[in-house]
C-alpha cells in the first residue's frame, strides 16, 4: 500500500515565512531556509516553497532563497509562485525543485501545462488551484486567492490533469488558517474527478484532521499544513505515529 505523505508549506514573502488566515492577514514566522532544514530532519516527506506574491506582484520567484532552501534539505521540493512561462519551471528546476506548481501562470495560459509536461514529463508539474465556494459552486482564484475567475474548479482541474499535471494541490480558501479540519467535500469532488496524486491543503488544526482526512478519503495522497507544524502545534512525528496506530501507513 502506498504510504501517506506529510507536507509541510513555506509561504515566502519578502523573504521569509509567513502565514495567514483564509489567505489575509499575513504574520511573519520564520526563516525558510532554517525551518526547510527542520522540516527535512524531522520526517517531513516533502516540502512545498510557494513566494505567494510572484504572480500578484508580476514578478519572477525570489531563486536566490530557493536555492539556500534547496542546498538544505533532502526530500522532494516543490516550488511555486510566479510560474508563468516554460523558462520559468527551467529556472526553478535548475535551483534545486523536483516539481513545479503552477496556478495563475496556467489560467493565463492553459498551453503551459502541455509544454511544461512534454518537456519535463508529467510527474514534475503541479496544478495548484485556490478554490472557494462562491454561490455554492467551486470557483477557481488567482493571484493567491485574490482575483475570482468565475471557472468552475474541479473542471478546471481536470482539465490541467488531462492536459499533463500528474499532481493536483487542492487548497480551499474556506478553511484556509481556520483549523477545522480539511475541506472534504471539495477534496472528494476532485479526487473523484482525477486519476493523479490530489494532496489536501488547507484547514489542518490538530492530528485528529489528519486521521479524519486519510479515513474518510483514503483516495487523497497527501496532507499539507503550515501554522500547525511552524508554531509547534503538531509534530510530523508524532503525527506520523498516530497515523500508524489508526492504520494508514505512512513512512517513520
Amino acid at each position: 500500500m502506498i504510504t501517506k505523505r506529510i507536507i509541510p508549506c513555506l509561504d515566502v514573502k519578502d523573504g521569509r515565512v509567513v502565514k495567514g488566515v483564509n489567505f489575509l492577514g499575513l504574520s511573519d514566522v520564520s526563516s525558510p531556509v532554517e525551518l526547510a532544514k527542520y522540516y527535512s530532519d524531522n520526517g517531513a516527506d516533502e516540502l512545498v516553497f510557494y513566494d505567494i506574491t510572484a504572480s500578484a506582484e508580476g514578478r519572477q520567484l525570489f531563486t536566490d532563497i530557493l536555492c539556500k532552501v534547496a542546498s538544505q534539505i533532502f526530500i522532494p521540493l516543490t516550488v511555486g509562485g510566479g510560474i508563468n512561462t516554460v523558462s520559468d519551471f527551467d529556472r526553478v528546476l535548475k535551483c534545486g525543485a523536483d516539481k513545479v506548481s503552477v496556478n495563475s501562470g496556467a489560467i493565463r495560459n492553459p498551453d503551459l501545462i502541455y509544454e511544461a509536461a512534454k518537456l519535463y514529463g508529467d510527474q514534475c508539474v503541479v496544478i495548484s488551484a485556490d478554490v472557494k465556494r462562491v454561490d455554492g459552486v467551486f470557483r477557481v482564484f488567482a493571484k493567491g486567492g485574490r482575483e475570482n475567475t468565475g471557472m468552475e474548479a474541479v473542471s478546471w482541474i481536470k482539465r490541467c490533469v488531462e492536459t499533463g499535471a500528474g499532481e493536483v494541490v487542492l487548497n480551499s480558501i474556506d478553511t484556509d488558517g481556520v483549523k477545522g479540519g480539511f475541506d472534504l467535500e471539495m477534496l472528494d469532488a476532485v479526487c473523484n474527478a482525477v486519476n493523479v496524486p490530489v494532496i489536501a491543503s488547507g484547514g489542518a488544526g490538530s492530528i485528529s484532521d489528519f486521521t479524519t482526512l486519510f479515513k474518510t478519503l483514503p483516495k487523497v495522497d497527501a496532507g499539507l499544513a503550515a501554522s500547525i507544524f511552524h508554531f509547534g502545534e503538531v509534530s510530523i512525528k508524532a503525527l506520523k505515529e498516530e497515523l500508524k496506530s489508526n492504520g494508514i501507513p505512512v513512512r517513520l
